[in-house]
């Protein structure tokens, strides 16, 4: 069968409307009902001297969407986290004396649909509290069993855990040590699918928090115009002493194919580091179609090899 380039050019376009018609098929959109409570802010990052009495609040609310109103209970409880970064509210093994040095302004109450209120706290550092790191969380809990089988914003069982919970990130002032060094980074150079993103563990080696920024450049390859940053809104993680903490920054965005230049920057504790990467996204299925065509290319050219040395055999013969 002698097969011509046109044939073979025409094939491997049917292949590709085939392909690219199974990628236009968008998938049907999920909702889901919230329940629950919202609170703002979800944490306070404070700096505490020995002797220093401290106050704060933040709001909860209890979103319209919801039928009923919510019944709560508010308390404080260890906030620590594990080697991998697990979080517990129950250990007492980290830096939670300042679990004993809280009081809240109210300890239970009842939020009606559409209603919120300030919860005020009161930390009373001692005399002799030791420099360094301290954590804790005000807990806002179900304090009725109709609420009890809801979920928070946050994804917890309200039934199983402890609700929502207002982290304390706070720092008495005397001999601390901020320091941590990045482990890893790891930005991909070639991708089949999904998003562009990128990733980092830092450790942080001090005996108290610090806080980790995050901020991912990515620039098309023969342009200086960014297709994506957060320069303006990094992402910022406070991570707790002699902890590792992995994070991903992700652009969400990311088109089936391209070629991309990608700028990571990871700052803690003074300290930056930098990576900049040309990262090339293309789909498997177009990976298939290029070797779909190099394979008929070669045929062809063989075929046409062949074709031309029985011709010349032809004409030796006939002369």
């Amino acid at each position: 069968m002698k097969l011509s380039f046109k044939k073979i050019k025409t094939w491997a376009i049917t292949v590709l409307c085939v392909f690219s018609v199974g990628l236009l098929q968008v998938p049907e959109a999920v909702s889901a009902e919230g329940y629950g409570i919202t609170m703002s802010p979800l944490n306070d990052i404070i700096i505490l001297k020995s002797g220093e009495k401290y106050t704060g609040s933040f709001l909860i609310t209890n979103p319209v969407s919801n039928s009923a109103e919510y019944k709560y209970k508010v308390s404080v409880s260890p906030f620590y986290v594990d080697e991998e970064y697990s979080i517990y509210y129950q250990e007492t093994e980290g830096l939670n004396q300042i679990v004993n040095w809280i009081t809240t302004s109210t300890t239970s109450g009842v939020l009606p649909v559409g209603g919120h209120e300030t919860i005020n706290y009161t930390i009373d550092v001692p005399k002799d509290a030791p420099a360094g790191g301290q954590y804790a969380a005000i807990v806002v809990s179900s304090d009725d069993e109709q609420n009890a089988g809801q979920s928070d914003y946050v994804g917890l069982d309200l039934k199983q855990s402890i609700g929502m919970s207002y982290i304390i990130y706070a720092e008495i002032a005397g001999t601390t040590k901020h320091s941590g060094e990045v482990i890893n980074t790891n930005v991909p150079n070639f991708m089949f699918d999904g998003n562009i993103s990128a990733e980092s563990t830092i450790k942080n080696t001090g005996n108290t928090h610090g806080t980790a920024t995050y901020t991912l450049q990515i620039f098309p390859l023969f342009s200086s115009e960014e297709v994506f940053t957060n320069e303006e809104d990094p992402k910022k993680v406070p991570i707790l002493p002699n902890r590792a903490f992995t994070n991903k920054t992700t652009w969400d965005q990311t088109p089936a194919m391209g070629i991309f230049n990608v700028k990571y920057t990871v700052e803690f504790e003074g300290v930056t580091t930098e990576v900049t990467k040309l990262v090339i996204k293309c789909p498997l299925w177009l990976l298939f179609i290029i070797l779909f065509v190099i394979i008929a290319l070669i045929i062809w050219i063989v075929i046409r090899i062949r074709t031309h040395k029985k011709s010349n055999k032809r004409a030796e013969v006939e002369a």
